[in-house]
């Protein structure tokens, strides 16, 4: 994993293969801690899931990672570097904060509303000390959920057609993690050396 560039805190990385995907995945495992919460976004084939799972690797989790689209939010237990029980929330929020909202609720009220009815919300708003929180498609709750976090976006290339750029399956990723408050731009700067 080498980083091709760092503005500020802000790391860019090359993934060429679902491996080195995966590895990038791995290597931010092994820099969290319990109460972490990461954001993971990028269009539908960009290599989310395939991150996610380098992600558990990291953090020892024996059950396999697959796409929560379905279930929502899936919980997993592994172990974190330092030997530490790890529990893992991944979350898709793809299909939260739909446009059925009540008349003059806000979109983060809904989000909230609905993570609640998950048993979600709490856990999100104030992880627990062995929790850390893998949220996909989570930008929108971003800021009214974690105010410190690590966010991973994933750029696919895209191939030119009749009409448009469409993005294609093939050829190398884009990762760009971007640090948001003092303790992870700190934890993140380590990533720049691997």
């Amino acid at each position: 994993m080498q980083p091709n560039t760092t503005t500020s805190a802000t790391i860019t990385i090359e993934a060429p293969t679902s491996i080195a995907m995966r590895e990038i995945g791995e290597h931010i495992a092994h820099i969290v801690h319990g109460g972490d919460v990461l954001l993971l976004s990028g269009p539908l084939g960009a290599g989310k899931t395939t991150l996610a799972q380098g992600f558990g690797t990291g953090l020892g989790i024996k059950e396999p990672i697959v796409s929560p689209t379905f279930t929502i939010a899936r919980e997993l237990n592994g172990t974190f570097p330092n030997g530490d029980h790890a529990h893992m929330i991944h979350v898709d929020a793809y299909r939260l904060g739909g446009n059925d909202y009540a008349p003059g609720q806000d979109g983060i009220g809904r989000l909230l509303d609905e993570l609640e009815s998950l048993g979600l919300d709490e856990e999100l708003e104030d992880p627990s000390g062995n929790t850390v929180i893998l949220m996909e498609w989570g930008e929108q709750m971003a800021a009214a959920l974690a105010p410190e976090r690590l966010e991973i976006h994933i750029s696919r290339p895209t191939a030119p057609t009749r009409n448009t750029n469409e993005p294609t399956s093939e050829g190398t990723r884009i990762v760009t993690l971007v640090p948001v408050g003092s303790d992870w731009a700190q934890r993140a700067a380590t990533l720049a050396g691997k």
